[in-house]
């Protein structure tokens, strides 16, 4: 894993998932179902847990979302689905939280808005009811500020003083303190009415990739509560996992951030897994945190014969996608397992040599044979249309050989 410093924060705990400091940066998501939909939900949550999210957040909006969510918990422990489920609350959470109190126990945790808890009201009594619920239940809740619906007295208020300096800042930067003292004012008020240092998670969310590196820079530098890291609206597609990935790369490298999110709008009937699958990418990429073998591959060029390494590689991913929930239960480290599937004999075999296990296919014109490598040594070559098949049965003799198997738990 990469050498890189995080940043010491308070350690929080969401229902035995530790966030903070030294532990894991937390992968989490949230479902598009209608919460009130307590069967869709579950399948989404499910499907988003299978997927690797550790946390899952789900709307609570309405009496029919509050009511159904000790619903869905309970279906998801009778599968065996122990994920975490965050309420996420605008506008109504204080009269929620206090008419389904089975609601406020059966959640992990409470995102809160400071920009809408309180709308049209001059005190932060709808504020302190949410904190006092999470106090009486012990639930930590993450202050999660947004520039999309940051509180407008404060931001008036702020550009009101900016216009009064003898050399005004701009509005943009006016906008970012504006998020930053609305996250941090709102945690002293929390601490105020009772809650400790390590039950508060601080957000502060932007769609722009050097607005949010800018605004959690500065929010690092002035607390040390635990951050949850995310590019609001991200997008769909490319666009939203290229800059997600760009924003969010650049701040865990420089050690912030303990829980992240991909925001991306999935395809009309999309996986929404997919977010958590890039979340995953994103950590794996920069050595912070191993989920899944990962496979090399090249692009492919005039050398390359036809689509079969394209193909090949195809298979492979999707082959270690498909036995990774059986290995991760089976062996210890195999999710650091490297693949290296090539297409011809210029970075072939080199690239081969740096993986666990590596396949290089001829190119186009070259001798038909394909020598895999285990370990960084030729193992075999093999020929014929039976490549792929005699690739993955040495790649599971491989994980079974490599790596230790997990000792069952047995009753006493």
């Amino acid at each position: 894993m990469a050498d890189i410093q995080r940043r010491k924060t308070v350690t929080a705990s969401i229902a035995g998932v530790r966030v903070g400091s030294d532990a894991p940066i937390v992968v989490q998501s949230m479902t598009n179902t209608d919460t009130a939909d307590v069967p869709s939900t579950v399948r989404q949550v499910a499907s988003l847990a299978r997927a690797g999210s550790e946390l899952v957040r789900v709307t609570v909006n309405n009496d029919e979302a509050a009511a159904a969510v000790p619903r869905i918990v309970d279906e998801l422990d009778q599968q065996g689905i122990n994920v975490p489920i965050i309420g996420d609350f605008h506008y109504n959470g204080h009269i929620l939280l206090i008419k389904y109190p089975e609601c406020a126990r059966a959640l992990a945790k409470y995102r809160i808005n400071p920009g809408n808890v309180s709308v049209g009201r001059k005190d932060d009594s709808n504020f302190r009811t949410m904190v006092e619920v999470a106090l009486k239940n012990q639930k930590p809740v993450r202050i999660g500020v947004n520039w999309g619906s940051l509180d407008q007295a404060l931001l008036t208020r702020m550009m009101d003083e900016n216009s009064r300096l003898p050399e005004p800042k701009e509005a943009r930067d006016v906008t970012m303190e504006a998020m930053i003292v609305s996250a941090l004012n709102s945690a002293a008020i929390a601490e105020k009415y009772g809650l400790r240092p390590d039950q508060i998670i601080l957000s502060a969310k932007v769609s722009g990739v050097q607005d949010l590196i800018d605004v959690y820079r500065a929010l690092a530098a002035r607390c040390d509560y635990p951050l949850h890291l995310g590019l609001t609206e991200a997008g769909m597609g490319a666009k939203g996992i290229v800059a997600s990935s760009a924003a969010l790369g650049v701040l865990l490298q420089e050690g912030i951030g303990d829980t992240i999110r991909v925001s991306l709008t999935p395809a009309p009937g999309g996986d929404r897994s997919e977010e958590v699958r890039v979340a995953q990418q994103i950590l794996q990429s920069l050595g912070i945190r191993s989920f899944s073998p990962q496979v090399t591959a090249c692009p492919g060029c005039g050398r390359t014969t036809s689509t079969f390494f394209q193909e090949m590689a195809e298979q492979i991913q999707g082959y270690l996608r498909e036995q990774m929930p059986i290995w991760k239960d089976r062996y210890t480290g195999v999710e650091e397992m490297k693949v290296a599937v090539m297409g011809c004999v210029v970075n072939g075999p080199g690239e081969s040599k740096h993986a666990s296990l590596g396949i290089s296919l001829p190119g186009t014109f070259e001798e038909p044979k394909a020598p895999v490598y285990v370990d960084g040594r030729l193992f075999t070559t093999l020929k014929g249309d039976r490549i792929v098949a005699e690739f993955i049965h040495i790649l599971d003799n491989y994980v079974e050989s490599h790596y230790a198997a997990k000792v069952e738990a047995t009753a006493d």
